[in-house]
């Protein structure tokens, strides 16, 4: 049993069902008491903040953790979020308060980087084209024009576990791979690194993989997609607020685009970036596998787990002691 002779406060947020959190965390025994809130509305989740001790996110971002519910959550003494994007939560509040806030990076690097590859892939081989055409009675052998991947100087904005992964399987597809980061790493996989202006502007192949962050958000505006060589191709996976979605549609010297992930999701009907046949449009769903979702429990009850027990926590991003304390 904890300390105080009680279990934690476990508030599990929605989409994540009560239910299958509590079936993951079986192993805890007695040591947290999970409840949801009612609806998956704001207010259902500030009434319930006041006793909670450890909340698991909303790995879609729709329910945060502003100064706001902070405030409110004067138990609170730790943050799981299980993704590895921290979008909406108040970093700073939470670093204030004491409380630390965890993700789980890298657990779905494999998939996104496989994603990235694969998207890169089909727009350069122009293999959606070729299957539109075949459908249609036609047979565009000679006019089609796809490029060899290895070919490509591939260029990566951003080096984290994902931007790692991009470049070891960019590198064994026979890629010239260069990269771009807030700061330069040391262990790169071959690939080179370069200042962000001059690798947008002479990489054939543009991969997106850097937080959203203050920095980061419109990154790729209006001016630099027009920087984007004649003829290149741009992969996001990252998160949509990072590429002008109305300059990218705008954007005449693109060959083709490939986008995970968009400003508004679900991406809504009447959104033109549906009509532009240059695009590839995916469902958010790149670091979606069984293979890394079964990583990312892992990684979260493991946090979970380590929290209650006492040990250091792993993957907390705003830099709070990562050994929880009771309140």
């Amino acid at each position: 049993m904890t300390d105080l002779g009680r279990p934690w406060r476990l508030l599990a947020l929605p989409p994540l069902p009560a239910d299958a959190v509590r079936g993951l965390l079986s192993g805890l025994g007695d040591r947290i008491d999970v409840v949801t809130p009612e609806r998956r509305d704001r207010a259902a989740v500030l009434d319930l903040l006041p006793e909670t001790e450890i909340v698991v996110g909303d790995w879609s971002s729709q329910l945060v953790l502003d100064a706001e519910a902070v405030a409110r959550a004067p138990k609170l003494a730790f943050v799981q979020q299980p993704a590895v994007g921290v979008d909406g939560h108040d970093l700073g509040a939470l670093a204030d308060a004491g409380v630390p806030l965890a993700n789980t990076a890298g657990v779905n690097a494999i998939a996104v980087a496989e994603w990235c590859v694969a998207s890169a892939f089909a727009l350069v081989r122009r293999l959606v084209q070729g299957d539109a055409a075949v459908r249609a009675g036609d047979w565009p052998q000679l006019t089609l024009q796809p490029r060899e991947l290895s070919s490509c100087k591939v260029g990566l904005v951003g080096f984290g576990p994902i931007g790692a992964a991009c470049a070891r399987m960019f590198g064994a597809m026979g890629c010239e791979v260069a990269y771009w980061s807030r700061s330069p790493k040391q262990e790169t996989y071959g690939a080179a690194y370069q200042d962000l202006d001059h690798l947008v502007a002479t990489s054939d192949i543009v991969v997106v993989v850097v937080a959203l962050a203050e920095g980061t958000r419109g990154l790729f505006d209006a001016g630099r997609l027009a920087t984007m060589k004649p003829g290149s191709f741009l992969v996001n996976a990252a998160r949509g607020g990072i590429v002008d979605e109305k300059a990218l549609i705008e954007a005449g010297n693109l060959a083709g685009v490939a986008l995970d992930v968009f400003t508004t999701e679900p991406l809504p009907l009447d959104d033109p970036l549906r009509s532009d046949d240059r695009i590839l449009l995916s469902p958010h769903a790149a670091g979606v596998t069984p293979q890394s979702t079964t990583r990312l429990v892992q990684c979260v009850v493991g946090n979970l787990a380590a929290a209650v027990g006492g040990a250091p926590v792993i993957n907390v991003v705003n830099g709070v002691n990562p050994v929880v304390k009771r309140r």
